[in-house]
């Protein structure tokens, strides 16, 4: 199985909770709401998962082995980290294509 393309649906500044993924495999199943989590120093993704009447979460959808689960989380957080570095390049494009000066860094 392939993983055929990674949306970064959105990112987040504050908190552990860094951005919301989606990842397509094989262009034929998309895996949507996949998390970025900050913790303790190191990068990791949750899966989607839902609520339980006695409060605990489940996973929907989860890698079956750690090989693949190593694989997705590596190509999720290198789209994660691509999707920062564009996000921080945009304001300094944007005052360019208006003709203000941009920021010195």
């Amino acid at each position: 199985m392939q993983i055929t393309d990674i949306k970064i649906r959105k990112l987040f500044d504050d908190g552990p909770m860094k951005a919301v993924v989606s990842v397509t495999f094989d262009s034929q199943l998309a895996v949507h709401d996949i998390k970025v989590i900050n913790a303790r120093d190191r990068f990791f993704i949750v899966m989607p998962s839902r609520k339980n009447p006695d409060d605990t979460y489940r996973d929907i959808v989860h890698p079956i082995n750690a090989q693949f689960r190593a694989t997705l989380e590596d190509a999720v957080i290198a789209a994660y980290e691509e999707a920062l570095a564009a996000a921080e390049e945009a304001p300094v494009e944007e005052e360019i294509a208006a003709g203000e000066p941009a920021a010195v860094l």
